[in-house]
């Protein structure tokens, strides 16, 4: 974009290292609060100023004002999806919490095997490590009876990691905690253009959806589930956003059924009606008569 009679239009690489004043900060930590939970403490003004100022000037905004309101002003609330994703870290990893798929191999999937249908859900996904990891662990445990019977819904709030989560590309470092034998059953070795990476068969593809969701909007229509995944994203939240966030989580628990958390996190003082089973564990009481498969 340029001004007129060919000079430069100012724009915000000219101050690139300013900070967020106060007033700037609170604009966006509010924001960023009542849209997706993020709970921007004090402190992260740098954090903020860093990761916006970047966005802000890919944009060609020439002030933090213009910016703010192209934002709230966009009905499509795809400018607001791109301020959340430059604000979250989406760190994780393939089995990461190993602890968690130790219950899900000698616990969980012993207990449903029987189930018509399994359900689960990948909640905060990020960039697809975790749903594909739970994908390998159970064809390893049912192996030719999973597909068709089992479906992993992965949601995100990002649209940027679940678009790298559907490719399911990986570079070859992301697979260090991988046996060569996961490695060969699962995924192709990327030659060429893509050397140096691997990418997911369609044999763990297939067991996966992905799906744009914030969990801080109703999320009843996405059904049931005997095992919800909802870890390390509930740090990211304060203690009210976390009794909403395992409120809703508990309520798409099937009788029975398992949450599991990170183990950075905690449930002490949300309200929520599950059982503490061990460390990041949580189960719903079982209906009378036991669980049904899905149909």
């Amino acid at each position: 974009m340029w001004a007129a009679y060919g000079e430069r239009m100012p724009t915000l690489d000219d101050n690139a290292c300013r900070p967020l004043t106060a007033r700037e900060f609170a604009k966006i930590r509010q924001l960023a609060y009542d849209t997706s939970g993020l709970d921007l403490r004090a402190g992260k003004e740098s954090l903020v100023s860093a990761r916006l100022g970047k966005h802000i000037r890919q944009r060609g905004c020439r002030s933090f004002d213009e910016y703010y309101r192209q934002v709230v002003e966009d009905s499509t609330g795809e400018a607001l999806i791109a301020l959340i994703d430059a604000l979250t870290t989406n760190h994780t990893s393939f089995f990461r919490e190993p602890a968690h798929f130790d219950f899900l191999r000698k616990t969980f999937l012993p207990e449903w095997k029987n189930r018509g249908g399994v359900d689960i859900w990948s909640a905060a996904c990020s960039s697809g490590e975790e749903p594909y990891s739970l994908a390998m662990c159970i064809l390893e445990e049912w192996g030719s009876v999973a597909p068709g019977k089992v479906r992993i819904l992965a949601t995100d709030i990002s649209t940027r990691v679940l678009a790298a989560a559907e490719r399911g590309i990986y570079p070859a470092e992301r697979f260090a905690c991988l046996s060569a034998a996961q490695l060969h059953r699962y995924w192709l070795r990327g030659e060429r253009d893509w050397a140096g990476c691997y990418r997911a068969k369609k044999e763990i593809r297939a067991l996966v959806e992905f799906r744009r969701l914030n969990l801080l909007e109703p999320v009843g229509q996405i059904g049931r589930f005997p095992l919800v995944f909802c870890r390390n994203v509930m740090i990211y939240f304060d203690k009210p956003t976390q009794q909403q966030v395992v409120e809703r989580l508990a309520g798409c628990l099937e009788p029975g059924g398992y949450l599991l958390t990170g183990h950075a996190e905690n449930l002490t003082g949300i309200e929520h009606g599950l059982r503490y089973v061990q460390p990041a564990v949580y189960r719903k009481a079982p209906a009378e008569g036991g669980q049904k498969g899905r149909s």
